[in-house]
């Protein structure tokens, strides 16, 4: 049971890129943090602190949790037990923590697995942000569903069968985490005779933002792109 002397974990989202997509609950909860956690990738630097950069104190303790990409769940989970470990300690001292996630904490984001450890025994808030889907729909210029229809959100790395059965049965399609995937992705869509309804985003809402139609996207892709796809007429018309 969390105690009175417990502080607050805020898992907030801080939108896909650009730093004025921030919400205004999530700027004031960084501006005021003391203790900030984020994750970062492989060692490298950390895309959630960098949207955030200008909103964090420079007095504020920062708890990094390196992340290794491998496809073994392992590694990341140990790492996810240590950031978690030592959030708790701040937790227990009275301290609120402030946990910078990029997008929506909940929508494939990386706060969701110290939620899992946490919220049994500690207070957990949770700040939505603007998520990448909504994000590239937007540069894309493409509504995502209309009236009935049924929007499906598919991860790149699903296998090539799997992605073409859930594309055939859906009206409109999301497909994210491209990067090395890309190349499967495009080859079903292609197979499938829908090219001409797909449109590419890559790093949507950034400076190095593109958009096209897939059929002239690059030849590869990093993670932070996506296919928005939609068939038939356009139903908002």
């Amino acid at each position: 049971m969390t105690t009175p002397a417990s502080g607050t974990l805020y898992g907030v989202g801080l939108g896909p890129g650009a730093p004025d997509l921030i919400t205004l609950r999530a700027a004031r909860l960084i501006e005021g943090a003391r203790v900030v956690a984020y994750p970062t990738l492989a060692g490298g630097a950390s895309f959630a602190r960098a949207i955030a950069a200008d909103l964090i104190a420079p007095t504020a303790r920062e708890i990094v949790m390196d992340v290794p990409m491998t496809v073994e769940r392992g590694p990341a989970q140990a790492a996810y037990d240590a950031g978690a470990a030592q959030i708790a300690q701040a937790l227990e001292a009275g301290e609120d923590v402030v946990c910078l996630c990029e997008g929506d904490p909940f929508f494939y984001g990386s706060f969701m697995y110290l939620f899992a450890r946490l919220e049994a025994h500690h207070r957990v808030e949770i700040v939505p942000g603007v998520t990448s889907l909504t994000a590239a729909a937007a540069a894309a210029r493409r509504p995502l569903a209309a009236r009935n229809e049924r929007l499906t959100v598919l991860p790149g790395p699903l296998p090539e069968a799997e992605l073409r059965a859930r594309i055939e049965g859906a009206e409109s399609v999301a497909i994210m985490k491209l990067g090395r995937h890309f190349p499967k992705v495009r080859a079903v869509i292609e197979d499938l005779g829908l090219t001409a309804h797909a449109t590419y985003v890559e790093r949507a809402t950034l400076e190095a933002e593109v958009v096209r139609p897939l059929a002239d996207a690059p030849d590869t892709a990093p993670y932070f792109s996506m296919i928005i796809l939609t068939k038939g007429a356009d139903p908002w018309l």
